[in-house]
């Protein structure tokens, strides 16, 4: 057999090209997305709630802003009820959070809130992001937009923990991660 330059690139060529080639595009990336960030700020959102200590849960960064228990209180309410409106199922029925709540308290209830949102967005896909939800204020916006707002306000709520804690002496997870990556 002799050998042929232009036929072995050729066939390299064709090789790679079929190794590289992108798998079929999700069905759903949006929702797909949506899911990923749900996990990611779980995560961030819970972990600092349990880093904050009890006795910081009530104070605030300045006086107008939330206390950080009001801020656990604010996501635990606010994932309930978008994460239902997303999903375009009725809220489950949660008891009343006082503003007197314990650390525990607070925490299990922010856990909850979140393994609400697993459940409810479990099944939510691409194929009605143009439907309109109901929406704060008695709005009605598209899925999408109460998509984009929940996975905004997730980045914000934790943004606000992070400094939070930081002037409660500790770092935020992702700080923490970082440093224990770092082998600081």
């Amino acid at each position: 057999m002799r050998f042929v330059p232009g036929v072995l690139i050729a066939c390299l060529f064709a090789a790679t090209a079929l190794v590289a080639a992108p798998a079929s595009p999700p069905a759903s990336p949006v929702s797909d997305a949506l899911r990923a960030d749900l996990e990611r700020y779980e995560k961030n959102i819970v972990a600092s709630a349990e880093t904050m200590p009890a006795d910081k849960f009530r104070t605030k960064p300045t006086d107008k802003q939330m206390s950080f228990s009001d801020l656990i209180r604010h996501v635990t309410m606010g994932d309930t009820m978008m994460c239902s409106w997303i999903a375009g199922q009725s809220a489950p029925k949660t008891p009343e959070l006082p503003a007197s709540s314990d650390k525990n308290a607070l925490v299990d209830a922010l856990k909850q809130s979140f393994a609400y949102c697993h459940t409810a967005l479990a099944g939510v896909d691409d194929s009605k992001l143009g439907d309109e939800v109901p929406f704060f204020g008695g709005r009605k916006v598209t899925r999408a937009a109460a998509i984009l707002e929940l996975t905004a306000d997730w980045g914000d709520h934790y943004s606000l923990m992070a400094t939070e804690l930081r002037l409660a002496g500790q770092l935020p997870p992702t700080a923490r991660r970082q440093a224990t990556a770092e082998g600081k």
